[in-house]
């Protein structure tokens, strides 16, 4: 592709909506910054969407038809910032066989077709990058591949899915219900008139099997992680929680053990001294321990227009100083084997009827009792057990109100 002889890099946005626009918003405000650490001078030649906007200041670039944009041969990089799976996939495979990189915030693609769409930007010395697919515009592809390339990676635990934070840490601040916060959330703009894809936790699950291919260097299956949302957490649940110097917070988790290797998406009770309790509102935070580097944290805004579409930019900049190259990603197409969750061991947070603690304490044994005051309930926590040993002991016990893992510190 020769257009970096002019100095100039053409770019095509599909996707005018939020994150586009944000993205061209990002390109016009920090375009002096951001063209001397391209390299070149970076234009937006194309936005692709169905609709017209008149009276936008890029009216004129606007395209309805993606043939435009992938027959130019002047077009270098493509943003897309579409969503969803059609027609992003087919438009990103015929663009990085054309040459053409592509810089994605497409969390569904990228968990979806990922290793395929590296390999297919790799045959075609171009690139497939998706920084702003996890975490906004917090920095954590790019250490995942670049900087911490000395490490043996072996567990992520994150809070990756900020609409949950936000009703999390309300209904920890304020002992508000599930069902009222989510109201206010979607009232502000944080959450979705249908939220069910972040409460349910299938948000974080596709953004923790991006970083936990990223960590193996091989395939992790989002279908394959255990997911559970946070539909069921009460304002009782944070009374206890309070009482034992802990938050609840939704985390999505993988480690590789010598018992295998696990991945999950949870609520979990989590201490005052772990780096990842004070992560409120809708920030987002990852969590990262290596062999030789041990634990490292990386913070900030983990969705919204401009954090979003700075990620998106940063992955362009990256295409313009490497064209014809293809940056080292490793994420091969080979599927890992995702160990049952019934093997992973830990702690529990338990509340039965009050009616139900002599038989609790016999089918439990060794148990700690956790007090709030709450009439009619007897509540404890476990001692470390497989998730299989412990549903067998649920069962036995005929039921629980609720239960809640416990993050070992």
């Amino acid at each position: 592709m020769d257009n970096h002889g002019n100095g100039t890099i053409n770019i095509a946005v599909l996707g005018y909506g939020t994150v586009g626009s944000g993205v061209v918003e990002v390109i016009e405000t920090n375009k002096t910054a951001i063209n001397k650490r391209a390299g070149a001078e970076l234009n937006i030649k194309y936005i692709l969407d169905l609709r017209d906007f008149p009276g936008d200041p890029y009216e004129n670039k606007v395209v309805h038809d993606y043939s435009v944009i992938l027959n130019d041969p002047e077009v270098a990089v493509i943003c897309e910032t579409m969503g969803g799976i059609k027609p992003a996939y087919d438009f990103t495979k015929q663009a990085l066989m054309a040459g053409k990189s592509v810089c994605t915030s497409n969390k569904e693609l990228v968990a979806s077709h990922g290793p395929e769409l590296i390999a297919v930007a790799r045959e075609n010395h171009c690139n497939y990058l998706f920084e702003a697919s996890v975490g906004g515009g917090i920095p954590i592809i790019r250490p995942l591949n670049y900087s911490l390339t000395a490490e043996k990676i072996d567990a992520i635990t994150g809070i990756l899915n900020g609409t949950t934070n936000y009703i999390l840490t309300k209904m920890d601040k304020e002992g508000a219900g599930f069902e009222e916060v989510l109201k206010e959330a979607q009232e502000k703009g944080y959450a979705e008139r249908n939220p069910e894809a972040d409460v349910e936790g299938y948000d974080a699950c596709r953004k923790i099997a991006i970083l936990s291919s990223l960590m193996c260097g091989k395939n992790v299956k989002y279908e394959e992680i255990y997911t559970e949302g946070i539909t069921k957490i009460t304002s009782a649940d944070f009374r206890y929680a309070r009482q034992m110097n802990k938050s609840i917070k939704l985390l999505a988790m993988s480690r590789d053990t010598d018992r295998g290797f696990f991945a999950m998406v949870a609520p979990f009770m989590i201490s005052r001294e772990h780096p990842l309790y004070s992560v409120s509102d809708v920030f987002n935070a990852v969590y990262v321990h290596g062999n030789m580097l041990g634990d490292s944290m990386y913070y900030g805004r983990g969705a919204g227009k401009l954090p979003t579409a700075s990620a998106v930019v940063s992955d362009v900049v990256d295409c313009a100083r490497h064209l014809g190259k293809t940056v080292m990603c490793f994420w091969e197409n080979e599927d890992v084997k995702v160990t049952g969750i019934e093997e992973d061991e830990g702690k529990f947070f338990v509340r039965v009827p009050a009616k139900q603690k002599e038989k609790a304490m016999g089918v439990f044994g060794s148990l700690a009792e956790v007090n709030a005051g709450i009439a009619d309930e007897f509540a404890f926590m476990t001692h470390v057990m497989k998730e299989k040993e412990f549903n067998d002991k649920i069962k036995e016990l005929g039921g629980c109100i609720n239960r809640i893992r416990i993050l070992s510190a």
